[in-house]
C-alpha cells in the first residue's frame, strides 16, 4: 500500500479504570465477543460476558443500575427521545445466547421497556456450540426507529447454512418489518436522513448473493444491490454511509469500494489483496470501514494463507487503518498494532480497540488507539491485557479491556475492566 504513514501518537494517555470482575482471560487466538460498551452525555454502559449490563456515571463510573440480559451482552446502543437531548432516555441491548434477545432499558432506572427474541424468527440452536447460537449482529438507531440483524448458523455434514432477519423495531418494540435472507450479515448503517439502510453480508452460500442490500427504511423494500463479484462465499465486511455515497469493505476480494446511488462504482482501492511473499500467497480481510465529510477510513485484520492454516508470514498491510479522500487518493495510513473487533466513531474521531495479534504475540501492541480521520493519530491508551470493544462520544472515549494469557508464555496480563478518559 504505498503512501504517506501517519506519524506515531503524540499523546499517551491513562484513561481511568474500573474493575468489571472475573473472566476467563483470551487465548492466543481471537475469543467470541463477549463484552460491549457505550456512552453517551453522562452514561456509560457496560455488557458483560455473563449478561450483566450496567450504566455508570459518565464522571464518577458509579453504578447507576445493573440489570441481567437474557443472553451474552454483545453490542449496545442508546435511544433517545428529543433528538436535541444531551443525554441517553433508554438503552437497547443486543444478545448472543439461546434467545438472541434484543431488549431495551429505561437510562434512569434500568427498568425494561420491551423485549425481542430474535430466535423466534432465525431459530434456535442445533448444537452447544457458541458460534451455532442466535447472534444480534448490529444495531443502529435514527433516534426514533430501531433497525437490528440478527443471524444464525447450522451444518449438518457438508450443509452449512445461514438464517438471518434484519428488523425496523417501532419505538414500542412493535415489528415495523422484517428482511429475511439465508445469508450472514455482518454490518448495517443508516443513511444520516434516515430513509436508506445498508446491510453487509458476509457470508452467501446460498440463494442469496449479494454482498450489499439498500433498503427503503419506512416499508423495508429493496431499493438496490451490490456485490463485489468474486468466487466463494465470502463477500461483505462493514459498510458506512456518507450522503448519498456508501463505502464497502469487501472480504471477496480484498479490496475497498465507494459506491455512488443504486450502486455504481466510483472508485477501487487495493487494501490487503493476496500478495506472494516467500514463496506464500497472502492476504488480510479489510474489516472495518467508516465514510465522513468526504473521507473513508478502512481497517484490515489478520494475515491468512491462502493453501494453508497456519503461516510465518505476515501480509505487509495487516493490522493497518488507511484513509482516503473522495476521489480514492491516499491521505494517511498507521499501523493499529492487532485485531480490531468493533471500530468506534463520531464524526472525525474514529477509535480503535487493539487485541492481539496471534502470529507475533506482542504485548506491546495492546491498546486504545485513536485517529482524526483527517490528519492521523491522536493519542494512545497502553493496556497490559487487550482492548475488545470501545465507544466515543464527542469528547469521551470508553474501552473494555480483557485479560490475556498466550499460550507460550502462560502469564495472565490485564485485567477485566471498563476505561473511561477525554480525548483532551
Amino acid at each position: 500500500m504505498a503512501g504517506t504513514a501517519g506519524s506515531e501518537p503524540e499523546h499517551e494517555r491513562s484513561l481511568q479504570r474500573r474493575p468489571l470482575g472475573e473472566i476467563e482471560p483470551a487465548r492466543s487466538r481471537h475469543m467470541w465477543t463477549r463484552s460491549a460498551v457505550a456512552t453517551t452525555g453522562d452514561l456509560v454502559v457496560t455488557g458483560e460476558w455473563d449478561g450483566t449490563v450496567t450504566a455508570h456515571e459518565a464522571d464518577s463510573l458509579e453504578p447507576r443500575w445493573t440489570v441481567t440480559h437474557p443472553d451474552h451482552a454483545v453490542g449496545i446502543t442508546t435511544l433517545s427521545d428529543d433528538e436535541t437531548a444531551a443525554s441517553a432516555a433508554a438503552v437497547v441491548v443486543a444478545g448472543r445466547g439461546e434467545t438472541g434477545t434484543i431488549a431495551v432499558y429505561d437510562a434512569e432506572t434500568g427498568e425494561q421497556r420491551w423485549q425481542y427474541d430474535t430466535a423466534a424468527d432465525i431459530g434456535t440452536a442445533v448444537k452447544d456450540s457458541v458460534f451455532y447460537l442466535p447472534y444480534v449482529v448490529s444495531l443502529e438507531t435514527d433516534g426514533d426507529r430501531l433497525y437490528a440483524a440478527a443471524r444464525r448458523y447450522e451444518r449438518d455434514g457438508e450443509r452449512r447454512q445461514w438464517h438471518s432477519t434484519v428488523y425496523a423495531f417501532d419505538p414500542d418494540g412493535s415489528v415495523r418489518w422484517t428482511y429475511e435472507t439465508d445469508a450472514s450479515p455482518i454490518a448495517i448503517d443508516l443513511d444520516t436522513d434516515g430513509d436508506r439502510l445498508a446491510v453487509g453480508y458476509n457470508r452467501c452460500m446460498g440463494d442469496h448473493d449479494n454482498g450489499l442490500v439498500v433498503l427503503e427504511t419506512d416499508t423495508g423494500d429493496l431499493e438496490w444491490t451490490w456485490d463485489p463479484g468474486t468466487e466463494g462465499d465470502r463477500r461483505v465486511g462493514d459498510v458506512s454511509f456518507d450522503g448519498d455515497v456508501i463505502a464497502v469493505s469487501s472480504h471477496g476480494d480484498k479490496r475497498g469500494y465507494l459506491l455512488g446511488p443504486a450502486g455504481a462504482e466510483r472508485w477501487a482501492v487495493d487494501l490487503a489483496v493476496e500478495t506472494e511473499i516467500d514463496g506464500e500467497t497472502l492476504y488480510a480481510y479489510p474489516n472495518h470501514v467508516y465514510a465522513n465529510d468526504g473521507r473513508v477510513a478502512f481497517v484490515t485484520g489478520n494475515t491468512y494463507a491462502l493453501e494453508r492454516r497456519e503461516t510465518e508470514g505476515r501480509h505487509p498491510n495487516e493490522h493497518r487503518i488507511v484513509t482516503f479522500d473522495a476521489d480514492g487518493d491516499l491521505l494517511w495510513d498507521e499501523q493499529v498494532g492487532g485485531f480490531v473487533h468493533g471500530l468506534a466513531t463520531d464524526g472525525d474521531t474514529l477509535v480503535t480497540p487493539c487485541a492481539q495479534n496471534f502470529r507475533v504475540r506482542d504485548p506491546e501492541t495492546h491498546a486504545v488507539r485513536w485517529f482524526d480521520l483527517e490528519s492521523g493519530p491522536t493519542g494512545v491508551d497502553s493496556l497490559a491485557g487487550i482492548a475488545t470493544a470501545a465507544a466515543v462520544d464527542g469528547e469521551t472515549i470508553a474501552a473494555i479491556e480483557e485479560p490475556v494469557e498466550y499460550h507460550d508464555e502462560g502469564d495472565r496480563r490485564g485485567e477485566y475492566a471498563l476505561r473511561v478518559g477525554s480525548l483532551e
